[in-house]
């Protein structure tokens, strides 16, 4: 693969014009890192394309040129999938935002890549309508990264994580041709479903350059609760209870002692610190079904040992409690110089065994980690609290990070819940997947991009 040249930057000048290309040093800087932490290289230049067919005219000339491309949104991932090479070309879609089509009698909603993934939900809400998948960084992730990660987010457990809300995307292959993947259908089962090939992909097959989403009539009503706990184990009780109950909440979510001592420290929302656990429970819908289940809810917390269970007086009350779990990243982040926000899954049965093992790992390896996570769908983030310039401290995180993932594979879990695979855990991917799995994803990795010119080294090696 070659890097990019004078030759090469002139071509690109030619196709989005010189004033949306970078190639500075100092330009180039925010662009080579993504939210992961202790990951960056320098790419050799940077486009804003506002069309998909400008992106596919970069496509065009980076494959004839053998330039390796690495596509990027707002640069929020959590596993380097942004990362760029070396020398690379970065295709910054962030300035392709137009919202294309919010169809009413079809419940779909059609937007460009660059589009903020908040913004698709505030246009929902003018028409009552709703677009639930809500990861952490909604108010700057773009779409496209989005559904390129698959994103979770709080409300997973109800409604799913992003692929689930995708109708069709256009993509831009490997070769530059584009094409539209889906409709508005709410039923098509004419051959493959390649729509689902690229929600995931990471970049590595294909560009997504516009989005067609399923939205949702906008629930009419909301509650939020917070449970609190003197042991993760009785968090959990209640978890197993709600869902053994037929509820299906909205939202579970729970934050440990140091999660919560952080957040409270940082946004003085007037959370205890004497705590074990936290737990988040928020239920939507018909305004009677909403007050049954969340008295149900504060029922089983009570019952299954919560040391105290309070409701919000009303919206603005729950938007201020949610914000409690929203803030964590961030809380947890201003503790210590590098914060590496991790992502496993486990079984919901297995959750109060896996949050002791992670804290049972923290006191043997000495290490600050604070756990929280999506309590109703197994997700955890154990978030280790370090410095990356401390290299022997980097070592046990290392080493810490290794017993996490063996423990969650052990639990028939999976190795990222939502983040996504990138350059962080490709490492671990076989050990999940199989040896069968996985040289079938390098198959299909070899068949549609054969150059491997699409985001190189992103979930495994080149063959």
């Amino acid at each position: 693969m070659n890097q990019v040249d004078a030759a090469f930057v002139e071509s690109l000048k030619q196709i989005v014009t010189a004033e949306r290309v970078l190639t500075q040093d100092e330009d180039l800087v925010p662009y080579s890192f993504d939210g992961t932490a202790a990951l960056k290289q320098r790419p050799g230049a940077v486009v804003f394309p506002l069309t998909t067919a400008e992106v596919a005219a970069c496509v065009k000339l980076a494959r004839d040129k053998s330039v390796p491309v690495v596509t990027r949104g707002s640069g929020t991932g959590l596993s380097g999938g942004s990362v760029p090479l070396a020398g690379c070309l970065v295709l910054c879609l962030v300035k392709m935002d137009k919202l294309i089509e919010l169809d009413e009698k079809n419940l779909t909603l059609r937007a460009q890549s660059g589009v903020i993934t908040k913004e698709i939900d505030d246009a929902c809400a003018k028409v009552g309508l709703f677009y639930p998948p809500d990861p952490g960084s909604m108010k700057i992730s773009t779409i496209g990264g989005n559904v390129a990660e698959n994103s979770g987010g709080l409300r997973g457990l109800k409604y799913g994580v992003t692929r689930d809300y995708v109708m069709g995307i256009e993509v831009v292959l490997p070769d530059g041709t584009a094409t539209f993947l889906g409709n508005k259908c709410v039923k098509d089962v004419a051959g493959y479903s390649m729509k689902d090939l690229f929600v995931g992909s990471e970049g590595t097959l294909g560009i997504i350059t516009e989005v067609l989403l399923k939205v949702l009539p906008r629930p009419k009503a909301r509650k939020t609760m917070l449970a609190l706990y003197d042991s993760m184990e009785k968090a959990a009780e209640t978890i197993s209870a709600i869902i053994a109950a037929k509820i299906i909440p909205c939202t579970l979510e729970f934050l440990d002692k140091m999660t919560v001592r952080c957040v409270e420290d940082y946004a003085k929302i007037g959370l205890p610190t004497d705590v074990e656990a936290v737990v988040l429970m928020e239920t939507d819908g018909h305004p009677a079904v909403v007050e049954e289940e969340a008295a149900q809810m504060m029922t089983l917390a009570r019952a299954n040992g919560a040391s105290e269970v309070r409701a919000a007086a009303d919206e603005q009350e729950g938007a201020k409690l949610a914000a409690a779990r929203r803030n964590a990243f961030s809380a947890l982040a201003r503790v210590r110089p590098t914060t590496i926000l991790e992502d496993v899954t486990v079984p919901r049965s297995e959750l109060a065994r896996m949050v002791s093992f992670i804290n049972n790992v923290a006191q043997r390896h000495n290490l600050l980690i604070g756990t929280f996570g999506h309590l109703g769908d197994g997700n955890l983030h154990p978030t280790f609290l370090t410095n990356e310039r401390d290299h022997e401290e980097m070592h046990r995180v290392e080493a810490a990070l290794e017993e996490i993932v063996d423990e969650t594979l052990k639990l028939g879990g999976t190795v990222t819940g939502e983040h996504g695979v990138g350059l962080a855990k490709k490492g671990f991917l076989r050990r999940q997947l199989g040896e069968g799995s996985f040289e079938l994803m390098r198959t299909v990795k070899k068949a549609l991009d054969p150059q491997g010119l699409l985001n190189p080294g992103k979930m495994f090696d080149p063959a």
